[in-house]
């Protein structure tokens, strides 16, 4: 399907191909944003969530888009001198409503960068998490894990929605599946709750922070649940579930789906240069002991 279209001096063919949008010429805020939703839709986010265009920006045209997952002043100055037109972060800012912007809080201090530069800010949050293609989707694939289907699935779409779920062999462990992570995730260690000795069989999957998503993935009959973080009252709830908890930390179970968001929207806008942030790292570190 091609559709023409005429844009000021900007001469623009879409072409859908597999759900896939590809455009020549020149980007318009519009175009791109159109691109984030179909690879990321918005009615997917939680309610309480803040999704979508945060900031906009007064250019015209796009050029330069810049993947994060969590804006800090230090990803906002890397905005700022590598001349983005539109930062992509996966945690929104603002969040909550604001009733002022100075340099007083970090918040202010992060968005008159931006708005200084001209530079919008987009968030996807929990719609990305929970695409087809999403984080804990592409983290199900990093298991190899079978069957897979939504912890809880969208209204419309069952093959959307809220976390993953899905089966590995039984020859593989809880302390197997946490090596696994490790080593893909380029984590140091995983804090584990459970007999790591055990069959991980049924595996549950919340990125980010999946205290709350233990009834979720007790009822759905898991026995080992990966997330990014997790309070200890929590992880002791799912013991008494009989299910093991592995945590990667909240960093690294999302910022790798940042550089793949960067990938996948420069292949729909291949005239876009698109890019995960280099300045932006886990502030929580491993500190080996002594």
């Amino acid at each position: 399907m091609v559709h023409e279209q005429e844009k000021g001096s900007s001469y623009l063919i879409l072409f859908l191909t597999h759900g896939l949008c590809i455009i020549e010429g020149m980007a318009t805020p519009h175009d791109v944003i159109t691109a984030l939703e179909h690879l990321v839709p918005l009615r997917l986010a939680a309610e309480w969530d803040n999704v979508g265009s945060l900031v906009g920006t007064k250019n015209s045209t796009i050029q330069r888009v810049m993947t994060c997952l969590t804006l800090t002043i230090e990803v906002a100055r890397e905005a700022v001198s590598q001349k983005a037109d539109l930062v992509v972060t996966h945690h929104p800012l603002p969040f909550r409503p604001i009733n002022r912007i100075t340099e007083a809080t970090a918040t202010g201090g992060i968005l008159l960068e931006l708005l200084s530069a001209g530079i919008g800010v987009w968030s996807g949050h929990t719609a990305w998490d929970s695409a087809a293609k999403g984080i804990n989707a592409m983290l199900a694939d990093m298991l190899s894990l079978q069957n897979t289907v939504p912890l809880e699935p969208d209204e419309t779409d069952p093959n959307v929605g809220f976390g993953r779920v899905g089966t590995v062999s039984s020859q593989n462990t809880v302390g197997m599946i946490s090596q696994q992570l490790a080593f893909t995730l380029g984590c140091p260690g995983c804090h584990v709750a459970g007999n790591t000795s055990l069959p991980a069989n049924r595996i549950g999957i919340v990125c980010g922070s999946g205290g709350e998503s233990v009834p979720i993935a007790a009822a759905a009959g898991c026995q080992t649940l990966v997330t990014g973080e997790i309070k200890l009252h929590d992880a002791l709830t799912a013991l008494n579930h009989n299910m093991a908890v592995i945590s990667v930390g909240h960093h690294r179970s999302e910022r790798f789906a940042m550089e793949r968001m960067a990938q996948e929207l420069h292949k729909a806008l291949p005239d876009l240069h698109c890019w995960a942030s280099l300045k932006e790292a886990d502030p929580l570190q491993w500190l080996p002991a002594t």
